[in-house]
Protein backbone atom coordinates (compact mmCIF):
# COMPACT_ATOMS: atom_id res chain seq x y z
CA UNK A 1 0.00 0.00 0.00
CA UNK A 2 1.71 3.32 -1.15
CA UNK A 3 1.21 6.31 1.70
CA UNK A 4 1.52 9.72 0.05
CA UNK A 5 3.43 11.45 3.32
CA UNK A 6 2.81 15.44 2.61
CA UNK A 7 0.06 14.84 -0.77
CA UNK A 8 -1.91 17.03 2.35
CA UNK A 9 -0.12 19.05 2.67
CA UNK A 10 0.64 19.69 -0.39
CA UNK A 11 -2.86 20.41 -1.36
CA UNK A 12 -3.05 22.87 1.62
CA UNK A 13 -0.23 24.57 -0.12
CA UNK A 14 -2.10 25.15 -3.55
CA UNK A 15 -5.86 25.90 -1.33
CA UNK A 16 -3.91 28.96 -0.52
CA UNK A 17 -2.45 29.99 -4.21
CA UNK A 18 -4.19 32.63 -6.41
CA UNK A 19 -4.81 31.24 -9.92
CA UNK A 20 -5.09 27.35 -9.18
CA UNK A 21 -8.68 26.22 -9.10
CA UNK A 22 -10.05 22.82 -7.60
CA UNK A 23 -13.03 21.03 -9.02
CA UNK A 24 -15.00 20.02 -5.62
CA UNK A 25 -13.89 16.62 -4.00
CA UNK A 26 -15.10 14.43 -1.32
CA UNK A 27 -13.32 11.55 0.47
CA UNK A 28 -13.49 8.50 -1.01
CA UNK A 29 -13.92 5.70 0.85
CA UNK A 30 -13.53 6.79 4.91
CA UNK A 31 -13.93 3.08 6.08
CA UNK A 32 -10.89 1.46 3.58
CA UNK A 33 -9.58 4.35 2.20
CA UNK A 34 -9.50 6.46 4.96
CA UNK A 35 -6.59 8.91 3.36
CA UNK A 36 -8.34 9.32 -0.46
CA UNK A 37 -10.19 11.88 -1.56
CA UNK A 38 -11.58 11.78 -5.58
CA UNK A 39 -12.81 14.81 -7.60
CA UNK A 40 -17.15 14.73 -8.53
CA UNK A 41 -17.12 14.92 -12.87
CA UNK A 42 -20.40 16.53 -12.60
CA UNK A 43 -18.69 19.97 -11.30
CA UNK A 44 -16.51 19.98 -14.11
CA UNK A 45 -16.90 22.31 -16.56
CA UNK A 46 -18.80 24.58 -13.74
CA UNK A 47 -15.77 24.20 -12.05
CA UNK A 48 -13.71 25.68 -15.60
CA UNK A 49 -16.29 28.64 -15.62
CA UNK A 50 -15.79 29.86 -12.52
CA UNK A 51 -12.28 29.92 -12.82
CA UNK A 52 -12.33 31.71 -16.25
CA UNK A 53 -14.04 34.28 -13.84
CA UNK A 54 -11.41 33.95 -11.07
CA UNK A 55 -13.78 32.45 -8.67
CA UNK A 56 -13.22 28.95 -6.65
CA UNK A 57 -16.78 26.97 -7.21
CA UNK A 58 -18.10 26.69 -3.59
CA UNK A 59 -18.57 24.13 -1.56
CA UNK A 60 -14.96 22.62 -2.60
CA UNK A 61 -15.41 20.20 0.41
CA UNK A 62 -18.54 18.17 -0.49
Amino acid sequence: MMHYHGSAEAIGKLLNRKHIYFIPFRQDNPITKPRSIVFNPQYLLSTVVKALENEQIQPMIL
